[in-house]
């Protein structure tokens, strides 16, 4: 069955775009315009994931993602959230609440697939451990079997080499997960082969961990250097070599790091509570030619890493606050820092520290005790590992999006044609529903005049005639047929909106809702207040429209407030213009506010406020011919709110927008 995707956003246009992106690459996508929506299709259960929209217009998406935080049957539901907001606290405040990622708009939906098919397959990551191959080469037997036995123990397949020559043959053959080599062995020895593996493209990026029984100061220097990627000596457990096994094929797995220049100078993030370590470790690196930013807690150092790029972290265990391990285990699990290399560093050398350390996700550990030139080896290492990553990465994209494009090259002309038929007869179909609407509508007025007149002549002519009930039931019929040509003269109206020509230019908003709050207010006495410089890139006589509707609506649903209120202004919202009409009046449900716009739908009785439903209707099509959209929002009994926008503002020049 088809992973099902959670695409939550206002606007249409990404929402479709997602979902016809989701739905071709195999996935079930369901679409949620609002934060109502999105609560009602998570309670089915069925989402393997959900991409949230930060700001949506019945709410916060941060306060969905945290309600869903706090929710047991959706605590660990993976969450991507799409945002315009160039700050980055939203990102924070998203990314510290649990698995999820951040991408900004305007994005690439086949980059947002690829995200989502990442995220989801680690999640099935655990499945596939026992499935990673191991390669051991040494020349003791003993050795061999005890390791063979601790790793066959902790899931990993492996493949043994009793020489540094027969370990080369297997290692091409078999392209295992990672080598673990033993330093000294006669003919090829271990420093020898991992030269070998880097000289090969195919073989450059396994990860390889040296065993060496030396125990000279030089001899993790010389296994660096060589391009080991790790370094365990043979007096330590064996639970030692399986943690450091584990963090080198935790950091090898190829995921969504942001690539930084291989040329550039590499930026390196210490975090160390101890002013004064921070500072002669920050000259040490520098003294590399690596560019160093200094964090004094946990807090700060992810705040930081979510805001740059770095190539490798640093960071002390104990620190005040969050601490070093939970600042590693939050960095590593999300996308956005999860593939830079993590070095814990603790005051002792303590084996159980170590192995929590790498148990945590770092991929390396040291003492701080060790010389600078071992803790420099390891950067190098580290920023070595990450390098081959990266070309591995970039050259798999490449190859992909080439076969990609060549697919999508011989589809598109196929797409294309297609689409242009469809969109030709879907213009056709509309065109012939239009002024098929609008031919019914005409022709109904005859009958109906008929219908009113003949029942107008029974009442002035034969009223004596009838009894009580009579004359009850013709005026019903009059007062049908008189609602009912209020409906044929509305759908006419909203038939004419949608064939009309757009004639856009610069209008001001002000003038236009003034005039007709002063024809609504010769009928009953409503405090109207219009903005200032509502300028706006729109047709004038459409516009009217508009505020004849929502002013009006406004003005019918004040009837029964004692202090009447309305007010026409503008605000600002994503950087973008928004527009509105805010009264004090009825108000309505917000959980009902989608049935609104659409034609005939009432949420107040004829009896309470007389109305056809259609007015909404036609504010949304002629919202939706500029390229905008609109919404409500409302509480019964404090008065509700209609927003608008008008697409892309446009450069503007005021011109005389006249009369309708």
């Amino acid at each position: 069955m088809s992973a099902e995707i959670l695409i939550v956003d206002d606007s249409l246009t990404v929402r479709m775009d997602l979902a016809e992106t989701f739905e071709a690459a195999g996935f079930r996508a369901v679409p949620c315009a609002t934060l109502a929506e999105a609560r009602g299709a998570l309670a089915r259960g069925s989402a393997a994931m959900m991409i949230l929209d930060v700001h949506l217009p019945d709410g916060d998406g941060i306060d969905l993602l945290r309600a869903v935080r706090e929710t047991p049957s959706s605590v660990g539901l993976p969450v991507l959230l799409l945002s315009t907001e160039p700050e980055v606290r939203d990102r924070l405040r998203g990314l510290g609440m649990g698995p999820g990622d951040c991408i900004g708009k305007p994005y690439d939906a086949a980059a947002v697939v690829a995200r989502v098919r990442e995220i989801l397959g680690r999640g099935a990551g655990a499945a596939g451990a026992a499935a990673r191959t191991v390669l051991v080469i040494d020349d003791s037997a003993t050795y061999r079997e005890a390791l063979r036995g601790a790793l066959t123990e902790a899931g990993y397949a492996v493949v043994l080499a009793a020489s540094g020559e027969e370990g080369l043959r297997l290692v091409a053959a078999e392209r295992p997960a990672a080598v673990v080599v033993d330093g000294v062995m006669p003919g090829i020895d271990g420093p020898t082969v991992i030269r070998r593996l880097r000289l090969d493209a195919a073989l450059v990026g396994t990860p390889c961990l040296l065993l060496t029984a030396a125990e000279d100061a030089g001899a993790e220097l010389r296994a660096l250097d060589a391009g080991a990627d790790a370094f365990v000596r043979k007096g330590d457990d064996l639970e030692v070599i399986l943690a450091r096994l584990a963090a080198l094929l935790r950091s090898a797995e190829v995921g969504g790091a942001r690539p930084a220049a291989l040329a550039s100078p590499k930026r390196v993030l210490l975090v160390d509570d101890s002013a004064t370590y921070l500072h002669e470790l920050t000259e040490v690196l520098r003294g590399e030619g690596y560019v160093v930013v200094q964090a004094r807690s946990g807090e700060e150092a992810i705040e930081r890493i979510t805001a740059e790029d770095f190539d490798c972290v640093l960071l002390d265990v104990v620190m005040p606050g969050i601490g070093g391990h939970e600042t590693c285990r939050r960095m590593k699990a999300s996308t956005v820092t999860r593939d830079v290399p993590l070095i814990m560093m603790t005051a002792g050398d303590d084996r159980d520290a170590m192995v929590d350390g790498l148990s945590t996700g770092a991929d390396d550990f040291l003492a701080k005790s060790a010389e600078f030139e071992v803790l420099k080896a390891r950067v190098r290492a580290q920023l070595r590992r990450k390098q081959f990553e990266d070309e591995h990465r970039r050259v798999r994209e490449r190859l992909l999006r080439s076969a990609h494009e060549a697919t999508e090259a011989r589809a598109a002309r196929e797409l294309a044609e297609a689409r242009a038929a469809l969109s030709e007869e879907l213009e056709r179909r509309n065109r012939e529903l239009e002024a098929f609407s609008y031919s019914v509508s005409h022709d109904l007025r005859a009958p109906l005049r008929a219908i009113d007149g003949f029942s107008a002549a029974l009442q002035e002519d034969h009223a004596a005639q009838l009894d009580d009930d009579g004359r009850a039931n013709l005026a019903h019929i009059r007062a049908a047929a008189k609602r009912m040509s209020e409906l044929i003269d509305d759908l006419l109206s909203l038939s004419k909106v949608s064939r009309a020509d757009l004639a856009r230019g610069c209008v001001d908003l002000g003038p236009i809702a003034a005039s007709v709050a002063d024809d609504l207010g010769r009928g009953r006495a409503v405090s109207f207040v219009v903005g200032d410089g509502l300028l706006v890139d729109a047709d004038p006589r459409l516009m009217r429209v508009v505020f004849e509707n929502l002013l009006g609506n406004a003005w019918k649903f004040t009837s029964k407030t004692p202090a009447p209120r309305v007010e026409v202004g503008a605000t600002v919202e994503g950087g973008a213009p928004v527009y509105f009409v805010r009264d004090n009046g009825a108000g309505f449900d917000e959980a009902y506010a989608g049935r609104l716009f659409s034609p005939f739908q009432r949420l107040h009785t004829e009896r309470e406020f007389p109305g056809t439903g259609i007015g909404l209707a036609t504010v949304q099509r002629i919202i939706d011919r500029h390229g905008g959209r609109v919404w409500a929002r409302g509480e019964p009994g404090r008065g509700a709110t209609f927003y608008f926008t008008l697409g892309r503002p446009r450069a503007l020049t005021l011109v005389p927008s006249g009369e309708p």
